[in-house]
């Protein structure tokens, strides 16, 4: 299903596209979700996502397939399965940035793919759910990131300074003395691409009922109310066969 949405943050459009790049900084705005690993240009993850009594946890991956500064365009390709097995979600995002009277304004188009309990509700009730989630997004991000306070105003550098170093040691076999080549080759080495744990705090799951609201109760009352008429036709059937029995008798 394809979802469009858009959403709006006080801040110049150069800066905007910066922050937006940064998937480590604002993965933590995003409700439901929780950034877990990062390796080389991936993110890894979970998205928590709650029907009621069920909680669906989705454990996938995300990543920066394009970013076109010209034209002020990322396009992010993410996908996750359930880990109970019970369906699985995938998702081209495209986001376009446009500034607008000092601010900017940023354009979701959303191709979704998803299986499993939550795809029950269908488009209608996930557009509205993923409007208000961008909307919660937006607030988060503001607050948390772009006013400069918070965690999540750490520069991305910092974030990547915790990755472990693989460079030798200088007692280590080989080692020679300090060139530019060598220093070159060790910091080559402690940048070197591996998995880095992120120490992010668990996400609460996004409730669809509460977020919904009136769009899941539109779809869920009418099929209550069928089911509850069913039943008391079955009822009523049943008590005029058992009083033609008894007169028959």
């Amino acid at each position: 299903m394809k979802i469009e949405d858009s959403f709006r943050v006080d801040v110049p459009v150069e800066e905007a596209w910066k922050v937006l790049l940064d998937l480590e900084r604002i993965a933590p705005c995003l409700p439901g979700a929780q950034l877990t690993e990062v390796e080389g240009d991936e993110y890894r993850g979970t998205v928590k996502i709650k029907v009621g009594p069920i909680t669906a946890q989705y454990k996938g991956v995300a990543k920066i397939e394009e970013a076109d500064e010209a034209n002020r365009k990322v396009v992010l390709q993410a996908e996750g399965r359930d880990t109970r097995g019970q369906g699985n979600a995938s998702a081209t995002v495209t986001a376009t940035l446009v500034e607008e009277s000092g601010g900017t304004t940023v354009n979701i188009d959303t191709d979704l793919n998803i299986t499993g309990k939550v795809a029950q509700f269908g488009r209608g009730v996930m557009a509205d759910v993923s409007s208000k989630l961008l909307g919660q997004f937006a607030t988060n991000l503001e607050r948390d990131v772009l006013s400069g306070n918070g965690a999540g105003a750490a520069t991305p550098g910092a974030a990547g300074a915790t990755m472990p170093a693989a460079a030798p040691s200088a007692s280590s076999p080989g080692a020679g003395p300090s060139t530019a080549s060598s220093t070159a080759g060790t910091s080559a080495a402690a940048q070197s691409p591996g998995v880095r744990t992120v120490d992010a705090p668990e996400a609460e799951p996004v409730d669809l009922f509460d977020t919904a609201g009136n769009a899941v109760a539109k779809r869920v009352v009418p099929i209550i109310l069928a089911l509850v008429a069913f039943l008391a036709l079955r009822s009523i059937r049943k008590r005029r066969k058992r009083k033609r029995q008894q007169r028959e008798e």
